[in-house]
């Protein structure tokens, strides 16, 4: 058993791991390779103007994260064409369908960035050019893996020319139509030629050698050798392989509904989540991810413990279906908490609609521990991972809890990916995020940004305003963009974008989505009017950040609609991932 993932740099441990793997079998299959083209790898992946080409590396790992194989595509979107750099499995072993799953991969990502071909070099199997019978007998191997997918060498050029005259072996240059029949002209071969040796061999060919190779390039259309190893043409296989990378772990709070409160007019209900899911299924894209308990650590690193302990303490209290709400609050003493608990909430509550019952704290401390899985699904290489819970997260501060949240839930996850890089929380909801400003507002390594509805009209109503920026260490890493009463998809947009400037200069590690539905028209607690189509397109903004993303779910509340806007939302996130 064996996964494909791509690999897109060195951040995390995990992806540290396999780039040190994939340098030690460059070294075992490839002998003439230098120890500084080896050394390269991490800034090609992170650094494409550098070297001419976007590196696109792919690893092929057994379930205990150990390599079996990788590829590396260089993507030259100038010119739109693929060169497979390199292709190779571990310990010189074949079968067990780690190469052809690795290069179905290569063609599945080149056929969706809509390139006009993947080019590669392979040794060649005529005698007449290679004298060694044993190598011959290698390229012919390989060779004819690659006529199954329609892959050939070009011919009627002198690519094959070798460098020094009576070299041995010169490559051939094959060409991957991509199922599609070879249309490449004259003209637009030899732009590709002459990108393929100045990018990528311009150390060892001179500029003459160069020269020569590309005039060679006569045919007004190129022409592939006939297939030599198999009958026909392979066709095109349908449709595409969901790989690792493209699927979206989904971390589901499976006790949500034990904080279910029948009371009218209280929105946060367990059909939010059952509307949501029910979308989701018809998309394909995700893979449901079984729930792991954290330590409690995790949430004291972002909440007091009194705050944690208080909660605990006085949901345990409670008997089952009685709800107690806040009432008296401590805006004079705040030193001398009455003695019976239920009384007490005011000191830990930021309004009165926020119930305290016997299992709200059992059922946040579950949406913390699904949340946490989902992160921890990024540092395992998914690139996108979805916690769908309830209750949310996003308005509990550090000292006290409001608006339906008990527990910062996207807070504990961006504190816990904050070991391995900065992280950037945007919070989408219609509400200011004002717990999660509140926990790093003094924090630098941690970028927050919210849009919301003003304070001035919106809940949680004493904060989200511009002037607010950080302190400290955290000045000028926490961003409010607090919007009119009134606003459609488009007006959005202007504002959202101009969140990305600001996240696309913090260059984060780690995206967390607080992802508010909210913002939908008719939303029983909002004032806008987005539609489906623009949730996709909001996310195929946030997509173009190619970041891994976790995306937390915080309110949103118009069951009718719940589910098409959360649907449309990951259809536009995975379209960029």
């Amino acid at each position: 058993m064996f996964r494909i993932r791509r690999i897109y740099d060195d951040i995390i441990n995990r992806d540290r791991e396999i780039l040190v793997q994939v340098r030690q079998i460059l070294k075992e299959q490839f002998p003439l390779i230098s120890e500084k083209d080896v050394a390269r790898l991490p800034s090609q992946l992170k650094n494409p103007l550098k070297h001419g080409f976007r590196s696109i590396l792919f690893a092929a790992e057994d379930l205990q994260g150990n390599l079996k194989g990788f590829a590396l595509l260089m993507h030259a979107p100038d010119h739109n064409f693929g060169y497979l750099d390199y292709i190779s499995t571990a310990g010189r072993k074949t079968g067990g369908g780690v190469g052809g799953a690795l290069y179905q991969r290569v063609r599945d990502e080149a056929i969706s960035l809509q390139m006009e071909g993947i080019f590669f070099e392979c040794l060649p199997d005529d005698e007449k050019l290679c004298r060694d019978k044993e190598i011959i007998a290698q390229n012919r191997a390989r060779l004819k893996f690659y006529e199954r997918f329609g892959a050939r060498p070009i011919i009627n050029t002198a690519y094959e020319t070798p460098l020094k005259p009576g070299g041995d072996c010169p490559p051939y240059l094959v060409m991957d139509p991509l199922g599609r029949e070879p249309g490449l002209s004259r003209d637009r071969a030899r732009v590709i030629v002459r990108a393929i040796l100045e990018r990528r061999y311009r150390h060892k060919c001179p500029p003459g050698y160069i020269d020569m190779v590309v005039e060679s390039f006569q045919d007004d259309q190129v022409r592939l050798r006939e297939f030599r190893y198999i009958k026909k043409i392979p066709e095109t296989r349908p449709g595409r392989t969901l790989y690792l990378d493209r699927v979206i772990a989904l971390c589901v709070n499976d006790r949500h509904d034990i904080h279910h409160v029948h009371e009218r007019g209280y929105v946060e209900a367990p059909v939010r989540i059952a509307s949501i899911l029910g979308e989701l299924e018809k998309t394909g894209f995700f893979e449901r991810i079984k729930v792991t308990h954290f330590s409690k650590e995790h949430i004291l690193a972002v909440h007091d413990k009194k705050l944690a302990d208080y909660l605990k303490k006085v949901c345990a209290g409670l008997k089952p279906g009685k709800s107690v709400y806040p009432y008296v609050f401590p805006v004079r003493n705040a030193a001398r908490p009455p003695r019976e608990l239920p009384v007490r909430a005011g000191y830990f509550c930021i309004d009165t609609f926020t119930p305290i019952n016997s299992n709200a704290y059992l059922a946040a401390r579950r949406a913390v521990d699904a949340t946490l899985t989902a992160a921890r699904c990024l540092l395992k290489g998914y690139r996108l991972a979805y916690a769908l819970v309830r209750p949310p997260g996003h308005h509990a501060e550090r000292r006290v809890f409001g608006g339906f949240c008990y527990f910062n839930s996207a807070a504990v996850a961006a504190n816990y990916l904050s070991r391995h890089g900065k992280v950037a929380v945007i919070d989408l909801d219609y509400h200011h995020g004002n717990g999660t400003q509140d926990i790093f507002y003094d924090r630098s390594d941690v970028l927050t940004i919210s849009l919301h509805g003003h304070p001035r009209f919106a809940y949680p109503y004493f904060s989200g305003y511009s002037e607010e920026k950080g302190s400290g260490d955290g000045l000028g890493y926490n961003v409010n963009y607090p919007l009119p009463e009134k606003l459609d998809g488009r007006e959005y947009r202007v504002f959202l974008q101009k969140a990305l400037n600001k996240l696309q200069k913090f260059k984060p590690g780690f995206l967390i989505i607080a992802l508010g539905l909210d913002p939908a028209k008719g939303d029983p607690t909002g004032t806008w009017s987005l539609k489906p189509d623009d949730f996709a397109q909001n996310a195929r903004m946030l997509s173009s950040l190619a970041l891994p993303t976790l995306v937390v779910q915080e309110g949103g509340y118009r069951v009718r609609s719940l589910g098409i806007n959360a649907r449309r939302f990951f259809e536009g996130l995975a379209s960029g991932h």
